[in-house]
C-alpha cells in the first residue's frame, strides 16, 4: 500500500507540473503575441503574400512610395508657364537642391545626372521618417502587432537604401568614366601592368605600384563600409526617435511629448538630407577618374 500511494502521489506531481508547464507556455506565448504597439529591433509581419512575408514597415514603406507616386501625378498636371504658388514653391526647391549638389559636385552637369536618383532618396527617406511621427501610428494593432511602423526605424530597409546608394553610385562611376577606369579603383591592374614598361626608367615603381593595387583591394573594404554606415545612422536616428516619443507619452500622454514631436520632424529631415548628400558624395567620388581621386 506504502509503495502503490507512493507511485500515486509521484504520478499526481508529474501532472500537476505538467500542467503548470503547459500554462506558462501558453502564457509566453500570448506575451509574445499582444506587443501592444511595443517597439522591438525587428520588424513584425501582418500578413503574407504567398510564401512572401509583409511587415508593418514594408506597409509603410509601400504606402509612402504610393503618396510620392500621387503627389508626382498631381504636380505634373498641374504644370503651367505661369506657375501657381506651389508650382513655383517646387521650383524653388528644386533650384535650391541643385545649388546644393552643385557645392558638392563642382559641375552642374554631374548635378543633372545624379538629381533623379538623390533627390528621389531624400523624399523618399523623409517621407518615411515622417510616417512614423503620425498620430497612431504605432498604437493601431493588426493581430497583436502594430499595423504601422516607420520604414526607416527597420533595419532592413536601411540596409536596403545603403546597399541602393552605393551599387547606383558604382554603376554611375562605371557610365561616366568608363567599366576600366572605375575597377581599377578597387582591384588596380593598371599599376601592376606599368611595371614592366616603366621599370628601367622609374625602378622605384616596384615599391609603389603594389602598393597601389593594395590600395584599391582596401576601397572595396570601404565600398562596404559605406553600407554599414549609412544604414545604421539612418536605422539608430530614427529608431531612437520613436522609442523616445513612445516613452514619453507613456508617462505622460498630454503636451509633453510635442516638443519632442517638433525635434523628431527636423531630426527627419537632417537625416533625409544627410543621407542624400552622402550619396551625392559616393557618386561624386566615383564620377572621378582614378588619378584625380588619388
Amino acid at each position: 500500500m506504502s509503495a502503490s500511494a507512493t507511485e500515486q502521489n509521484r504520478q499526481n506531481d508529474n501532472m500537476a507540473l505538467t500542467e503548470q508547464n503547459e500554462a506558462g507556455l501558453v502564457e509566453h506565448t500570448e506575451a509574445e503575441n499582444s506587443h501592444e504597439g511595443g517597439h522591438t529591433l525587428f520588424a513584425e509581419p501582418i500578413f503574407h503574400i504567398a510564401d512572401f512575408p509583409v511587415t508593418n514597415s514594408l506597409l509603410t514603406s509601400w504606402i509612402a512610395v504610393f503618396f510620392i507616386i500621387i503627389l508626382s501625378l498631381v504636380i505634373r498636371t498641374r504644370l503651367k508657364k505661369i506657375p501657381s504658388g506651389f508650382q513655383s514653391f517646387m521650383e524653388r526647391v528644386i533650384e535650391g537642391a541643385w545649388d546644393m549638389m552643385d557645392m558638392v559636385t563642382g559641375s552642374r552637369r554631374k548635378s543633372e545626372q545624379a538629381f533623379p536618383i538623390v533627390f528621389s532618396i531624400f523624399i523618399f527617406i523623409l517621407v518615411n521618417n515622417w510616417l512614423g511621427l503620425l498620430p497612431g501610428v504605432g498604437a493601431i494593432t493588426y493581430d497583436g502587432y502594430p499595423l504601422l511602423r516607420g520604414g526607416t526605424a527597420d533595419l532592413n530597409t536601411t540596409l536596403a537604401l545603403g546597399l541602393f546608394s552605393v551599387v547606383a553610385a558604382n554603376i554611375f562611376g562605371i557610365v561616366v568614366v568608363g567599366t576600366w577606369s572605375h575597377l581599377n579603383k578597387f582591384i588596380n591592374l593598371k599599376a601592376l601592368i606599368e611595371i614592366p614598361k616603366k621599370i628601367i626608367k622609374e625602378p622605384t615603381i616596384v615599391l609603389i605600384n603594389p602598393i597601389h593595387f593594395f590600395v584599391g583591394l582596401i576601397e572595396i573594404v570601404s565600398e562596404i563600409a559605406k553600407i554599414a554606415s549609412l544604414s545604421f545612422r539612418l536605422f539608430g536616428n530614427i529608431f531612437a526617435g520613436e522609442v523616445l516619443l513612445a516613452s514619453i507619452s507613456a508617462m505622460m500622454a498630454f503636451g509633453v511629448p510635442l516638443p519632442f514631436m517638433f525635434l523628431e520632424i527636423i531630426v527627419g529631415i537632417i537625416q533625409a538630407l544627410i543621407f542624400a548628400v552622402l550619396t551625392l558624395v559616393y557618386f561624386t567620388i566615383a564620377s572621378t577618374e582614378h588619378e584625380a581621386h588619388a
